[in-house]
Parts: C-alpha cells; structure tokens; sequence
C-alpha cells in the first residue's frame, strides 16, 4: 500500500472519523475477518462507502479494486499515517478525581499513549504515589519534560487552574496539549490544543432529545 499523505491540509472530520474507522476495524480483527469493503465499513461507522474511500484517498492508495481492504494491513496503514503507530510519552497535570480516573483508564496505555509523569501545585499531595507514579510539583514540569522525554500533555486541573497548568506545559516546550478542565486556553498558534468538554455533548443531547416529538 502507498500510504504517502498527499495533503497537508487534512479536514478535522477526517482525522476523526479515521480513528473511528481504526476502532471499527479492530473489532472486525477480533472476529477473524480478514477482508472488508468499504460499504460494510462505512455502515458499521455511520458513514457511506463514498466517504470511506475518499477519508482514505488523502494517505494514498487502499485496498484493491473488486477485493475490498485487507483488514490488518488497513488498521496498520491507517495508524501509520496518524502517526499513532508508536507510543507517545505524554504528562497529565491536576491528579484530583478526574485526573486519577484518566490514570486508571487503561486504553490510554493500551493504544500506545502513555502517561509516565503527574504533577499538582497541592503541596498535600506531591510526593503522593497515584496508579505507581509519583506526584511531582509543577515547577519540576519542564526538567521531567526533558527527562522523560514528554511531547503531549494532558490537563484535568479545576477550570480556573488550566490556563496557569497550560502555561507550565508550554513553558517546557510542549506543543500538544489535551484539555479536559472546561475552560478555553489562550496558547500560541504553534500550540495545538484538543478539548474534551462533556457539556457540550450534554447540550446536543438535551438539544435533540427536547426536538423529539
């Protein structure tokens, strides 16, 4: 397969749904399916066959024609060409009881992102040992960085706290950020921040739910 990005300018929803589809694809794996054609693809992902093709057209050629996808060589293309085919070292900030829930949420580890440090500015609980790492001060974010080799963090920190915890991450030089305190982060356009804010799945929800007649 030439699995070759031809753009840089990948949609959003694309990189989406390519996750999606690696799921998908990891569950038809699990049941010993070896081939599948994009239509059965699509419709376990909510999507058309159209769509599935043209996703899979911005990293090159898939598939052969009157064939279909070879399924374990799709899941490794696909995971190849998002770069999430190795494991990612990555410094979760804010180990109240989200953040110890994102410790112990082990498909994290199991799909190759790897929390190795967490910090807190509680003085009451650095030095704390949570899910067998220990609880270091913010202030020693930028030397575990260069340690450990860190290039994701992640912040669980109470909203008003993520902007200072966005700006230790930043200070020690890292550029991807995972957000889950519900608040906006003002960060540099070479800082790319991704928000996990269960609000807003809750309004669509309450939004859909009130439309029903």
């Amino acid at each position: 397969m030439n699995t070759q990005t031809k753009s840089k300018h990948i949609p959003r929803a694309t990189i989406q749904r390519l996750a999606t589809y690696v799921q998908v694809l990891e569950h038809f794996a699990r049941d010993s399916v070896e081939v599948i054609s994009s239509n059965p693809l699509a419709e376990a992902c909510g999507v058309n066959g159209s769509q599935v093709r043209k996703d899979l057209a911005y990293f090159g050629e898939f598939g052969i024609r009157g064939v279909g996808y070879r399924v374990q060589p799709l899941i490794e293309s696909i995971k190849s060409s998002l770069g999430v085919n190795r494991d990612w070292r990555m410094a979760l900030i804010g180990v109240g009881n989200l953040g110890k829930a994102l410790l112990n949420h082990s498909e994290f580890r199991n799909r190759g992102f790897k929390i190795v440090a967490i910090f807190d500015c509680d003085p009451f609980k650095i030095g704390e040992i949570v899910h067998g790492l220990e609880v270091y001060c913010t202030r020693d974010l930028k030397d575990k960085v260069r340690l450990l080799g860190i290039e994701i963090g992640v912040i669980s920190t109470p909203p008003e706290r993520a902007q200072r915890a966005a700006q230790h991450l930043m200070d020690a030089g890292i550029t991807s950020i995972l957000n889950y305190a519900p608040a906006r982060l003002k960060t540099p356009e070479n800082v790319h921040v991704e928000y996990v804010d269960f609000f807003h799945y809750l309004y669509a929800l309450a939004f859909n739910h009130q439309q029903q007649p």
